[in-house]
């Protein structure tokens, strides 16, 4: 009998404490993840109201794909209007910033017949016509007082310098995708923290994408801008800087083995997503291509860029059956039929 009254309370105690041991063990679960989320919500918070007191001027731009038209004209160019309804057609969910330096903010200014192109992009659903005031997109920024200094009319490669301090303005401002005006948009573009080389040596700043504002990367490029300005160089202030800030971001010298990887938290998408076509061959795009032979060589892009810049003084034109007209035709077909075929021009 004294045997069984001593198994009855270790028995008991046995149950007490393992009950014990649970509370305990859920106690400091249900604390951890409580101080855990009023951390992330406190963050949260000063991370909102840290963006709210910057002085941007569009403060409220929700992560988008920009495009800029540096120059004053109002009347875009074929290849530029392409460029953004291709944008907007293969991206639906996103918003499709466009800014343009020759456009005052009021489309009631820019009527038809008079105007027809401003009014063709106000009408697609996700294009979003935006003023590009450089004073205000600089502040802030160590680009600010180059701009103030440089003198436009000595440079000589102005409109270029100008787009490639601009393109680095903005994504540090309001994150997002930069696209330059002469890649046709091919298919959607995610979001991610991406650069893109033209060749194994160099990262070309024609197509570069940051998820969020403020990546310390982009501060690194404005700052080497201003640091190493040489504006006679051509690319010095473009993929030259991008492909010397990221093998400082990336800690070496050759950024060949990270191609189609990442180093530090940004990709190296491979060429093809943007370049499929180097820039020693741009006039292929004005030749006619077999079927077989687009599928091979751009199965992988995003966007073709058709290198605007190689065509300035050829100015070829679209040639019917070419595969730049093929690319119109399926890629813009508002500015194939709008432009295009009502006044066959060049850009």
């Amino acid at each position: 009998m004294s045997h069984c009254h001593t198994m009855i309370p270790i028995h008991h105690i046995f149950i007490v404490v393992l009950i014990i041991g649970a509370s305990v063990l859920l106690y400091v679960s249900w604390d951890l993840k409580t101080r855990q989320n009023v951390q992330k919500h406190m963050v949260g918070m000063s991370h909102v109201e840290d963006e709210a007191t910057l002085d941007d001027p569009h403060p409220l731009l929700n992560p988008g794909i920009m495009l800029v038209e540096i120059t004053d004209n109002a009347e875009l160019k074929p290849l530029v209007m392409c460029s953004v309804e291709s944008t907007a057609r293969q991206n639906p969910d996103k918003p499709i910033y466009f800014f343009m330096k020759g456009f005052s903010g009021n489309l009631s200014q820019y009527p038809e017949p008079e105007y027809r192109l401003i009014p063709l992009l106000s009408s697609m659903k996700n294009v979003v016509l935006l003023p590009l005031n450089a004073t205000e997109l600089f502040e802030d920024t160590s680009l600010k007082f180059w701009h103030q200094k440089v003198n436009p009319e000595k440079e000589k490669y102005w409109t270029h310098v100008f787009a490639d301090g601009c393109r680095l303005a903005m994504l540090w401002k309001y994150g997002g995708i930069y696209l330059d005006t002469d890649i046709i948009s091919m298919r959607p573009i995610p979001f991610a923290n991406f650069t893109c080389p033209q060749h194994f040596k160099t990262v070309s700043n024609g197509a570069i994408g940051f998820s969020h504002r403020h990546h310390p990367v982009l501060w690194n490029c404005m700052e080497d801008f201003v640091a190493n300005y040489i504006g006679h160089i051509w690319g010095q202030q473009g993929p030259q800087l991008l492909t010397r800030v990221l093998k400082r971001w990336c800690q070496t010298n050759n950024l060949a083995p990270f191609i189609g990887k990442e180093c530090n938290g940004i990709s190296l998408w491979i060429t093809n997503r943007f370049y499929p076509i180097p820039h020693p061959a741009w006039k292929r795009y004005y030749t006619p291509w077999k079927k077989k032979d687009i599928e091979r060589t751009f199965s992988a892009t995003y966007g073709a860029h058709v290198w605007n810049y190689m065509n300035r003084n050829d100015k070829k034109e679209i040639v019917t059956g070419s595969l730049i007209e093929h690319f119109f035709q399926l890629y813009c077909p508002s500015t194939y039929r709008n432009v295009i075929q009502l006044n066959h021009s060049t850009w």
